[in-house]
């Protein structure tokens, strides 16, 4: 798999085909936005339990964060780059100014390929996930005071035989979805999202993601 312009085509492709579904105004309390950014996997992921290569790779990777700890929401939990979107702002427009903001990525609507399910967290948001393409990118500019690690993921990492892990929760007749990643996992909604993705845009198989659960401390 290389991050050319094949890849994009393809993932610019599904997404175009796919029926997305968008949360209603009910549901849809908060509303934010998320980058999920597809980069060459450079010099690698950085994690237990993934090799780094010893050159730059040019394989495809996604970018992921960790939330830094002085943060009130979430803090250290693994997220896409995003945030709330502001008055008459659309989710491209939210996922590109946050993506900016928090990693100094700047890109434009050209870069955008299209977008994944609403998905409605049990905190009070409905998360609209727009897929990003960034390509060969040598570094970012992470800010501070909300990203403590900025790490490339390739997409291989999300297509394991083991992934999704999914777990029954009490209370719910749905289980609660994470993808392993390495020697560690990442959890829904971000999770979930990733899941999404690997499905829908590179799998072609048609899977739906808005059902299942979230850890309890990630409902916070």
């Amino acid at each position: 798999m290389k991050i050319d312009d094949v890849f994009r085509s393809q993932i610019r492709s599904a997404l175009t085909r796919w029926e997305r579904l968008s949360a209603d105004e009910a549901s849809a309390r908060k509303r934010a936005a998320v980058a999920l950014t597809i980069v060459d996997e450079g010099l690698g992921a950085g994690l237990p339990g993934i090799e780094n290569p010893r050159v730059w790779s040019e394989s495809p990777a996604i970018l992921l964060t960790r939330r830094a700890a002085a943060l009130r929401k979430h803090a250290g939990q693994w997220a896409l780059p995003g945030g709330g979107i502001d008055p008459g702002e659309s989710p491209e427009e939210a996922a590109l100014r946050e993506l900016h903001e928090e990693v100094g990525l700047a890109l434009t609507e050209d870069n955008i390929l299209g977008m994944l399910d609403d998905f409605v967290t049990h905190s009070g948001f409905c998360i609209t996930p727009v897929v990003v393409w960034a390509g060969t990118t040598r570094g970012f500019t992470p800010n501070e005071a909300e990203v403590a690690s900025t790490h490339r993921i390739p997409v291989t990492e999300f297509m394991r035989d083991d992934a999704p892990l999914l777990e029954a929760i009490e209370g719910s007749v749905h289980p609660v979805l994470r993808m392993p990643v390495g020697d560690r996992w990442i959890a829904a909604p971000t999770g979930a999202i990733l899941y999404q993705f690997a499905e829908v845009c590179v799998r072609g198989r048609p899977t739906r993601v808005g059902h299942f659960e979230q850890p309890l401390f990630a409902r916070r």
